[in-house]
């Protein structure tokens, strides 16, 4: 069972959307202040899937909570809801850890798609698939997937791209990149990681984007990060058309 905790100091919103999710099958807990849902998450957080909070509220603003989240070193999926759209404002969520961002007025049955998608990536994880936008990574399967389509990968290729999602938002070196993939036995030089990143990247296409250049040391994946960044400077275009206000 999939549950979900929604914090929301309006009780109209909290009952509207609860309704909506536990309607397609989810468990729902609900709190009315920062307060509660840091309680909430204290208490239960080995048994919720997804939180949503909203950002202003009561006794600890969403932004606080979602600190408090992250700094137990957990990736429970956060959702932030707010009146605020101000670019900055998601920015900052996504820079903070959060996944995803809504802004009111909004649609319930956006929000409900929004969260069977957070549902399957979850799910994906949980089977040993690494999910990060249209990168998909099976690594039982040994199998690469972009927009649902399977990547040709050679056995270097695909190694370098498990080593950098194992580093992911790390900055690492070609050295470290060479001794890692290549094995420290490797007599070639540092042009070799260059012209298989350069390959790597060709094949994934706009996924590539997610291995950054870190210019004169090395490399840098930004995997989730990077499609968080992506979300942020989109604009929250489903979410203009709307019922909940």
């Amino acid at each position: 069972m999939f549950t979900i905790l929604i914090a929301d100091d309006e009780e109209r919103i909290r009952r509207l959307v609860s309704d909506f999710l536990r309607r397609d099958g989810y468990t729902v807990l609900q709190a009315a202040d920062g307060g509660q849902a840091m309680e909430l998450i204290d208490q239960k957080l080995g048994s919720i899937d997804l939180i949503i909070l909203d950002v202003m509220m009561p006794v600890y603003d969403g932004w606080s909570v979602l600190r408090h989240i992250r700094s137990k070193n957990t990736e429970v999926p956060v959702m932030m809801l707010t009146a605020r759209t101000e670019e900055n404002d998601e920015v900052f969520g996504f820079d903070l850890g959060a996944d995803d961002y809504i802004t009111k007025p909004f649609s319930p049955i956006v929000l409900s798609a929004r969260v069977r998608a957070i549902e399957k990536r979850c799910h994906q994880r949980s089977e040993g698939v690494y999910q990060a936008g249209e990168l998909s990574v099976n690594e039982i399967r040994r199998e690469v997937c972009v927009a649902g389509q399977t990547v040709d990968l050679t056995p270097k290729e695909y190694e370098l791209l498990i080593y950098f999602k194992n580093n992911q938002n790390i900055a690492v070196s070609r050295e470290n990149i060479l001794n890692a993939v290549w094995g420290y036995d490797y007599f070639g030089d540092l042009r070799t990681v260059d012209t298989h990143v350069k390959k790597l990247r060709a094949k994934l296409g706009d996924c590539g984007k997610m291995i950054e250049t870190v210019r004169g040391f090395g490399y840098r994946f930004e995997g989730e990060q990077h499609m968080r960044s992506v979300r942020s400077r989109r604009k929250t275009e489903s979410d203009t058309a709307v019922y909940i206000r």
